[in-house]
Order: C-alpha cells, then structure tokens, then sequence
C-alpha cells in the first residue's frame, strides 16, 4: 500500500527543472563565445599577413628586378661655344674624355692636342705635338678601348706615338687633374713607309713590350714591330724595329685593327670587305665580304673593348658585329655574329665603352644609337646632333660629346644595365673566343674586358637536375614506406617506426652536405660497382626473402606478430648491402680493368666529376625522404576504416583494397606530399652546395655537376655590387625561384581539389 500510494505521489509530483541560464554557466558561454572569436580572427590575421608577407616579398624582388629591363636615357645640356674652337682650330681628328668627365682633349690635323674644361668648354693647356717641320698629320689612330695610346700618321710615311694622361693631385684639399702627352717611345718620329708616302689610315697596339704599328696607302699595307728589351744590369734600354711583309691589297683601305694578342691584322677595303691576315704566319686568312647586297658599304668600323670584336656600320644604318671563331675543321674564321639596326642614314662614327661590350654610333643625320652587343640590345636611338659631327665617349659611359658645327654639345648618359635582356638570360648567346652559341653563366672574371655571361638557363637546369635526381630516390622509398607504414604495419611497430623517420627532418642540411662533400663523394668514386649492383640486388634480395619467408611452415610465420613481419628484413637489408660494397673491388677487376671512372670516361666518353648529381641524388633524397613520407602516411592513415573493411568484407583482397580504395582515396595526399618535397628539393641551398661542385653545365649526365638557383645566390650575393647588374639579376634569380614554387604550389593545389572531388565519392 505505501509503495503504491509513494509511487502515485512521484507520479503527480511536478517535474525537476534544470537551470541552464546561472551566471556561472553565462560567463562560461560568453568567454567560449569570445575564445571562439579571438581564435576566428587570429586565424585570419594570421593567414593574412603570410599572404602579405609573401606578396610583399614578390613585389620586392620585382622592384629590385625591373630596373634591368629599362633602357637607356639620354640628356642634353647647354651646348658650348669656346673661343678656342670659333678661331683656327684645324679639323678635328679625336675627341677623347678623361674618367671624371672633367676634362676633355681634342687633337688636330694641326698636331695639337687640345685639353678642355668638359663643363665650360674653357682651354686648360695646348701641346704641340713634335710633328717633323712641313709634315702634315693625315691620319689618326688608338690601341683598343681603355687604352691611352694614340699614333698619327704623318705625310712623310712616319708615325708618332704618345699617351694622353692625367695626373690627379689635391693641393689645399681641392682636386685639380692636370692633363699631359707622354712619348713612351720618345718623341721622334720612326718611319713605316720607306717611300715617304703619307699614311692615310693608321692603328697601333702594344702587347707588353712589343709595340705594333699598321699603316696604308692607298692599297699599299705596310706594318712594322718594335720591341724594347732592359739591361738588368745597366738598366740600358734598346729598341729594335722590323718590318712584317705580308700580302698586298688589291682595293684601297678604309680602316686597320690589330687583335690585342697581336695574332690577327684586319683591313677593311674596297666597298665592303675585310681582309685578316696572320701576323705571325704573315699569311692572308681569308677575304670575308661584310654585306650581301651589293649596293652597301662600309662607312664606321670600330673595335669592342678587349678587341677580339669588330663592329662595322654602313650606308643604310645598319651595324653588325665580327670576330673570329673556329670552323667545324678547327680553322680561325672571321664570322658575322648579330646585327643591329639604327636609322636609314649612313653611319659616320663608331665609339665602343671602354668596360663592357657596350657602343654608340652616331649617323649623318645626326642621330645617336646606344647598342650592347652580348645583349643584342638596342637601348637608344635618338637625335642628337643636327648633323654627322665628332664624338667622344667618357671611360664610364655616363657622359658624350660631341663637336659639331663649330660647338661642343655635352650629353648625359644614363645606361645601368646595358648586359641584360631576354635573350642574354635564356637563350643561347654566342660570346667572343666561342665558337659557337652556348648557354654560360660567368659574372665574374679578373680583367677588365671580361664579357658577362648571365644565362639563366643552366642554372634552371641544374635546380630541376638536382629535383629530379633527388626525388627519383625519394618519392618510391618515402611513398612506398608510409603506405607499409599506414596500411600493414603493426600499430605498436608504427609506433616506432614513424617517429624515427620524422626525426630524420631534424638532420641540419649543411651536415648533410658537408658529409656528402667530404665522405659519400669519394666513397662512391670508389666504390661504383658496389653502388650500382647494391641499386640491383636490394630489391632482389627483398623479393627473395620474402619469397622464402612466403614457404617456410606456418607454425614459424604464425610465431612473428601480425604486422611485425618487416622487422625481419633488417637483416637481409644489411647483409645484401653488406655484400654489394664488399663485392665492389672484385667486380671492378673483372669488368671495368681495376677502374670503373676511368673506364666511365675513357671507353663511354662520359665526364666524370667526383662531385655529380648521383651524390646530389643520395643525399637530397635523404633529406626529401621525411616531408613526403610524413604527409603520405598520414594521408593513407586517414583513409576511414569503413571504407577498408566494407571492401574486405565485400570479398576483395588486402591488395585490391589497397589499390583500388585505400590509394585512390588518399591520392590528393599522396600527390601534396610528392609537390612539397619537389618544393624542398628545388629550394635546397647547403646540400647542393657543397656536394655538387657548382658547374653550371647544361648536362644531364648523372655523374657531372650543376648549379642551382639557390646555390648560386647564396654562393655569389655577399660579392656583389649592391645595385649593379649582377646584384640584379641574383635577385631575379630568386624571383624565378619564387615563382617557379608558386606555380607549382598552385598546380599541385588545382590537381589535389580535383582529385579529392573525384574519389570522395568512395
């Protein structure tokens, strides 16, 4: 009775209520609540500001970049109308600036040399030069851009030869440059022409002690050497003159260039013809006609710094450069390497920089061409003058003059990066002493006259080289290992196993390289035999294990743990990589004559660098090996454990499972860890740097070198002049490198979207 009247009164009894909306619970609602926010936005702040900081640096690099691709600037100043050059100054046959651009010398057919403030046109000093009484000065001419040495060729078939100089000194702590002619060869006269004619075209140049001297008249080439020896003793210097014989012209002269190294004489003549002859021979290598058309002809010619080129300007204002180069049959050959076009007037003048392979020339209407010849680039075409005058351009290229009209008119020349353009970076370039295009990076060199070689091209190469290499070893162990790891791998052993590799990551790459440096280069010159048959007897001594684990009695498999079975190819791992390098000297003996290398390059004809791409390939490979695993393993752990079992108990096998649900559904995984590690491996910088030997050769022979983008930034940035060409184009070495990742960041995103969408349905 009490238990059935108690259970009526908890039935009627009203219901316990709850409450949900104490302050308690309310303040712990409103700090989730802010928890949720303050988490929301410092997640897209922070996004945001990785985006920005990226874009930032992309627009950085793009700054620093730009200015390469800019062409020249030209600015005329006040023209200069000196009293010097209203009186009877004589017709001006140079004009020639000194390097501060302060003071100007103009020479005469009067022989005077003539020096001038650049910036008041106002007369420093007047040299008579010691020209032989009744003796006229028909003909002028200088040693290679760069050079002070000047010859002028006289009326009576002598030359003199002198140097224009400029000594800098600060009394009371102001500069003052004092100009001056020096007669290295004394100031007599020496004869060329034992006839007495006047040379009406000269050129001079002087290879340490021997000093060579071309002249011609009419068709007439008379060439002659002096060469000055010192007494060690006495300090007595002698002198002695020959003459070079060679071959006469058969059409008058135009203009005479002697090679620096004093191997080659070339003579323009006729309309459009250069003759080279061989001064050491004394032998006529060729006639090499200029132009095809048949109605232009050669009106300015001039030698590129250096003086292993020639460019040539004619009637219908185009230019061309020339220089020797050697024939498929070894022969020296005078070729035609670019052309450039400026104007449709004829060319009067031609001046080359005295730093770079840069030149401008100057036409008959008075317009001024800025061209460099590696480049191939023409920077600047503009009218400059009202007609074909006179000009001189300064030793850093930043100031011209020209004389024209009875006045000096003085321009301001702004040219930073003549040496960059798309071809120089990316194509093939024929450069001087090459005998054909090829793709080269050299920034640097020890003289003056050095031809930058900026391609990009083999430096691209050797990164997508050293990529591949690297992921030809990575991306099968790292893939494979985390799908063992993932799928098969006993979980107490994953346990283990996972974290070992991860750890890998933590190896400082500069150890990596400095290990594969010093250690795994020689090691593998050594012992290539064993290397390449340890590539060939590791997956068979595998298979064969497993092949006999496979047919031993179930009672013995059944005793390993599900799972654990990998652990015993530990040993057989050991033991065939122990017997492959134990194998190598042996099989180098019976095979390759007791020396694989030398048998690689002998009889294969194949480059072999003890640091290549196979060293590149081991040890970047060791480093990639931890990102792709990582992401890939994870990638198939994820797979949902339904989706495994359904297909098992549909009746399909562990393999088919595998392959056709667990792989498939993982791949967007799978194929971001191969992009990432691709990533890694084109932005590798210390391995590649000290294991590859930084050749930028364009060859994908395993066993050479390359050089990256990254290695070479790292390598020749602290050496750079900060905002010079070669500071710049480091710099858009890296934006290639950050653009190179971003594109392939962003494919390897579009492709994952794509596959996850279409196996998602599984």
């Amino acid at each position: 009775m009490n238990d059935l009247a108690n259970s009526t009164m908890t039935q009627n009894s009203p219901p316990v209520r709850i409450d949900f909306n104490t302050p308690e619970l309310q303040r712990k609602r409103k700090m989730r609540a802010f928890k949720d926010r303050l988490t929301r936005w410092y997640v897209l702040v922070g996004g945001l500001a990785v985006l920005a900081a990226i874009t930032l640096i992309f627009f950085y690099l793009a700054y620093v970049v730009l200015p390469l691709f800019q062409g020249a600037e030209l600015t005329s100043k006040k023209a200069l109308e000196p009293t010097w050059l209203q009186q009877d100054a004589g017709k001006p046959l140079m004009i020639a600036l000194e390097e501060q651009n302060l003071v100007g010398m103009r020479v005469s057919d009067k022989g005077q040399a003539l020096f001038f403030d650049t910036k008041t046109g106002a007369e420093l000093k007047r040299v008579e030069l010691p020209v032989p009484a009744g003796t006229q000065v028909t003909s002028i001419g200088s040693d290679q851009p760069g050079s002070p040495l000047i010859v002028l060729g006289l009326s009576n078939g002598q030359a003199m030869v002198f140097n224009h100089t400029y000594k800098v000194t600060y009394p009371d702590n102001q500069k003052t440059i004092t100009p001056g002619i020096d007669f290295p060869y004394g100031q007599a006269p020496f004869a060329l022409d034992p006839q007495g004619r006047a040379l009406e075209h000269v050129s001079v140049n002087v290879n340490g002690e021997t000093l060579t001297v071309a002249g011609s008249h009419g068709s007439q080439l008379l060439v002659s050497q002096l060469t000055r020896e010192e007494n060690m003793m006495t300090g007595e210097v002698t002198s002695e003159q020959k003459t070079i014989d060679l071959p006469q012209m058969t059409e008058p002269v135009k203009a005479i260039f002697i090679d620096p190294r004093q191997q080659w004489l070339y003579v323009i003549n006729g309309r459009a013809q250069a003759d080279v002859f061989s001064l050491r021979d004394k032998s006529l290598n060729g006639r090499y006609k200029l132009l095809d058309d048949g109605q232009s002809e050669i009106t300015a010619s001039a030698q590129l710094v250096g003086g292993i080129s020639l460019i040539f300007g004619d009637s219908k204002g185009g230019l061309s450069q020339w220089f020797m180069a050697r024939d498929p049959d070894g022969e020296q050959r005078f070729k035609l390497i670019r052309s450039f076009q400026m104007g449709a007037a004829p060319v009067v003048q031609i001046d080359a920089e005295e730093r770079r392979k840069g030149f401008i020339a100057l036409d008959s209407a008075g317009q001024l061409g800025v061209f460099h010849s590696t480049a191939h680039r023409t920077l600047l075409v503009e009218p400059a003058a009202e007609g074909a005058g006179i000009l001189a351009l300064s030793p850093r290229a930043n100031r011209i003059i020209i004389e024209e009209g009875g006045k000096l008119l003085p321009l301001s020349l702004k040219n930073p990066h003549p040496e960059v353009s798309w071809s120089a970076l990316w194509s093939k370039v024929w450069y001087e002493n090459y005998d054909e295009p090829k793709y080269v990076w050299q920034s640097t060199a020890s003289n003056t006259d050095f031809e930058p070689k900026l391609s990009l091209s083999p430096l691209t190469f050797g990164t997508l080289k050293a990529a591949f290499y690297a992921m030809i070893l990575a991306a099968p162990l790292a893939i494979a290992a985390a799908i063992y790891t993932a799928y098969f791998m006993a979980p107490g052993m994953r346990r283990k196993v996972k974290p070992v590799i991860e750890l890998m990551e933590a190896m400082p790459t500069v150890i990596l390289g400095f290990f594969a440096g010093l250690f795994l280069a020689p090691y593998l010159e050594g012992h290539l035999p064993g290397v390449f048959s340890l590539f060939l007897l590791m997956p068979i001594g595998i298979l064969v294990a497993g092949f006999g684990w496979s047919r031993l009695p179930e009672s013995l498999r059944l005793r390993v743990p599900d799972g654990w079975e990998a652990a015993i190819l530990i040993p057989v791992i050991l033991f065939t990589g122990w017997a492959a390098l134990s194998m190598s000297p042996f099989l180098e003996t019976w095979f390759f004559g007791g020396d694989m290398r030398l048998w690689i390059s002998n009889d294969l004809g194949i480059t072999y660098d003890q640091r290549n791409a196979l060293v590149v390939g081991i040890a970047m490979g060791f480093a990639v090996i931890p990102n792709i695993y990582s992401i890939a393993e994870d990638a198939v752990f994820s797979v949902p454990r339904s989706l495994t079992l359904g297909s098992l108990a549909l009746g399909a096998t562990p393999w088919q499972t595998l392959t056709r649900v667990v792989i498939l559904t993982a791949s967007p995984g799978i194929f971001s860890a191969l992009m990432i590690g691709m990533g890694r491996a084109v932005g590798e910088t210390m391995i590649v740097l000290m294991a590859t030997g930084n050749t930028p050769v364009m060859e994908m022979n395993l066993f050479e070198g390359m050089r990256t983008l990254a290695a070479n930034v790292a390598v020749e940035m602290p050496e750079s002049e900060v905002g010079g060409s070669h500071y710049r184009v480091l710099f858009l070495a890296a934006l290639v490198l950050l653009m190179f990742t971003f594109v392939m960041n962003t494919l390897a995103e579009l492709i994952r979207q794509r596959l996850r969408k279409k196996y998602s349905s599984l």
